[in-house]
């Protein structure tokens, strides 16, 4: 399924009523998903063990020596793999290795398939004592002698919580005139067995389904491996689409499997191939693992209409899930847009009734129906939106970076609602028509009083109907309706059991500020929803993503207050007071969405305009040693004079196209945590902190320039310059 919200930075929201009941279903939704994603990250010590190996002591110029990085993990403890799947960072080995050596890729052992409630939070995850094996090539020309060998590992592990470690970890590597065995040689052997087998020809293929639904489309793998077990295909990260953590298993001959993933299209059109590892898991057997690239086919004849099943829906899922819809329908009766009008419409239907119990109880089961009736027509407005492809997959929606700053726009605004700093008001035609709906006597004022109470209970949330909303849009059809109509019922039943006995309107909370103080506190869970969801999408964007999408939230926060102060609650200049507001979103879009992010464009997908490798004394002396013109860059987080130097003066394209001409390295240091080394480095040249910005002459004998800490192009180029010459 695949969410399109282009309606909440397009629409007036609060000026239709289908837009009010789609920002309620998505507030809801989120209350339900945010807390279940603010999983903590614990603020502790790491308990994994980090070597690095080297299967032989001794090695001869121009030979391959196969070094590997070892974690030692606690029993249960696990790390992810390459691709981490549904959530989770992959294990990183930096490496710092002397001239002449070099490192290749990682070469990853088979992983396991960590399942989740939530299918788009299936992980792929490593356990116990890995070895991460990466080979050393070693020049021909290299002198012999001792050298020391450096990686920083940055690993997650992972129980109950998430604990992210780093360490530096070092070995030595000695030049000699043969290959001689260290003495963790046997674990090498054990690794490269537990390696998936490349080369090897797999009866397997990959053609896509059904055609494009949105942003998904569903693509099938049928593989022959010849004997039964668990299968699986577990993708290699790629560039402009992904596919799904979670894997459906198809129905197929004896010997054979099919499986079927979800590809979420991001940019670049759909992908003619698929790589990944095909695993099969036989009880009392190592795993079969092969190494594959497929060719996708299209689809092939008479599969194409297929739709796709779903899993079975047991009741003992199902029962608490309608429980819970009911339960949270029936805490919205005392929620401040509801509760005022309670006693008031149980005492117009006794007055109707002329204190006559059955004609009240007729009243009140009318009054259920229209309330039944509403949810109903709201439980239809999302299955069509769903047809339509605008309400579907909410894990896969999240890949989406224009989805992403739409929906945190959207609960943002929707905490600010709840605290009071502007108001959700139907429009006063609205109201009014809806008032002459209930002024009505009989049956028909009944019912619009139950059609009223629905429409005033959409701004609001309550616990337990998040998650059970959030439920039902993972769900087929038959239980999305049954999941609104339990909220219905919940949010109908006190009225119908108060016109069964009026007697009960005494035992009733009276309204009150404390109405209003629930409404506040409501907000606050709402707020954690929106940090999650900033999190999420701040840490997607890039460098400078926190900052720049921060100060867009404030700015519209700051928008939303004037709003509500002096356009909604002021008597003067409110024409003023909304040029205002308009002023600063338009502002806050423009000046920094536009101007200082790329926010349509996933951080997978960018480009890094100047290709920077980490700083240290040896990759100076590595590159001037190759007479090469050096920048080096020491920056920190924090730093906002960093940040306004990179974009006016070094990543700019007459910049960029100078470092090509003179073929310089370009190197930074990130001194947002204390390092005692860059530190140094900034004493050395006078400074305390950051920004530096250092350019070295191709000519080692030349001390660097210290540039001035606020930059311009001219000083820039001028430097450049004369480092090439």
């Amino acid at each position: 399924m695949t969410v399109r919200l282009e309606f909440p930075c397009r629409w007036p929201i609060y000026q239709s009523m289908l837009a009010r009941h789609l920002f309620t279903l998505l507030s809801i939704v989120l209350l339900a998903v945010g807390p279940v994603a603010l999983t903590p990250q614990a603020v502790a010590q790491t308990t994994t063990d980090i070597r690095l190996l080297l299967e032989a002591a001794e090695a001869p110029a121009g030979s391959t020596v196969m070094a590997a990085v070892q974690l030692r993990m606690q029993d249960s403890w696990h790390s992810y793999w390459r691709n981490p799947g549904g959530s989770g960072q992959a294990t990183r080995i930096d490496w710092q290795l002397p001239e002449g050596i070099t490192a290749g890729e990682v070469l990853w052992p088979v992983p396991e398939k960590l399942p989740h409630e939530l299918k788009e939070l299936h992980t792929h995850v490593l356990h116990n004592d890995i070895l991460l094996l990466v080979p050393l090539t070693v020049s021909a020309g290299k002198r012999p002698g001792s050298y020391d060998l450096q990686a920083r590992v940055s690993w997650q592990e992972c129980l109950d919580v998430c604990i992210p470690g780093r360490t530096n970890v070092t070995t030595k590597l000695i030049i000699g005139s043969a290959i001689k065995p260290s003495n963790d040689a046997a674990l090498f052997d054990a690794a490269r067995r537990a390696l998936p087998q490349t080369n090897v020809t797999v009866n397997a293929a990959a053609y896509w389904e059904a055609p494009p639904t949105g942003e998904e489309r569903p693509l099938v793998i049928e593989w022959t491996p010849g004997s039964d077990g668990e299968a699986d295909l577990f993708p290699y990260p790629s560039k402009g689409y992904a596919l799904s953590p979670w894997t459906d298993k198809l129905p197929a001959a004896a010997g054979a499997v099919k499986l079927r993933k979800i590809v979420s299209e991001a940019e670049g059109g759909w992908p003619t191939s698929v790589s990944g590892v095909l695993v099969q898991r036989v009880q009392g057997l190592p795993p079969k693992a092969f190494e594959v690239t497929l060719n996708i086919s299209p689809s092939p004849a008479g599969l194409a209409t297929q739709p796709l099943p779903r899993t079975p829906l047991s009741l003992a899922t199902l029962l608490p899930m309608l429980g819970a819809a009911l339960l949270g329908g029936l805490i919205l009766n005392i929620m401040p847009c509801v509760l005022p009008v309670l006693a008031l419409t149980i005492l117009s239907f006794v007055h109707q009734a002329s204190a006559s119990p059955r004609r009240v109880r007729e009243l009140g089961l009318i009054y259920g129906a229209g309330v039944l009736v509403s949810f109903l027509a709201l439980a239809l407005v999302a299955l069509l939106l769903q047809k339509a492809g605008a309400v579907a997959g909410w894990g896969s929606a999240f890949q989406s970076p224009v989805f992403r700053v739409c929906i945190t726009v959207l609960i943002t605004l929707v905490a600010l609602n709840l605290f009071g700093v502007f108001e959700v008001v139907l429009g006063g035609s609205t109201m009014d028509n809806a008032a002459q709906l209930t002024a009505k006597e009989g049956a028909a004022g009944a019912f619009f009083n139950g059609v009223l109470a629905a429409v005033l209970a959409t701004p609001c949330t309550a616990p337990f109907l998040a998650t059970a909303i959030g439920f039902a849009f993972t769900q087929p059809p038959l239980v999305l309706l049954l999941i609104f109509l339990a909220v219905g019922a919940g949010l109908a039943l006190p009225f119908v059991l108060l016109c069964w006995n009026p007697a009960w309107l005494k035992l009733m909370p009276k309204p009150g500020r404390w109405m209003e103080r629930f409404k506040v506190a409501m907000g606050f869970p709402m707020l954690a929803t929106a940090v999650w969801l900033f999190w999420v999408t701040a840490t997607r964007m890039g460098e400078g993503g926190v900052l720049w999408f921060g100060l867009f939230l404030v700015l519209l926060a700051a928008a939303a207050w004037v709003y509500g102060e002096f356009v909604q609650r002021g008597a003067r200049r409110r024409s003023f007071a909304l040029a205002v507001t308009l002023g600063l979103v338009v502002a806050a879009y423009g000046g920094l969405l536009e101007g200082q992010l790329d926010w349509r464009t996933p951080a997978s997908q960018k480009k890094a305009k100047i290709d920077w490798q980490p700083w240290s004394p040896d990759a100076v002396a590595k590159a001037r040693a190759e007479k090469r013109p050096v920048l080096v860059d020491f920056t920190a987080a924090t730093c906002l004079n960093c940040k306004f130097n990179k974009r006016t003066s070094i990543e700019i394209d007459s910049t960029i196209t100078k470092l090509k001409q003179i073929n310089a390295v370009t190197l930074t240091g990130d001194f947002t945590d204390a390092d005692p080394q860059i530190a140094a480095e900034l004493q050395k040249h006078g400074r305390r902190g950051v920004p530096l910005v250092l350019v070295y002459s191709k000519d080692a004998a030349k001390e660097p320039k210290a540039l001035p800490t606020l930059l311009t192009p001219t000083i820039v180029h001028e430097a450049l310059d004369w480092a090439g010459k």
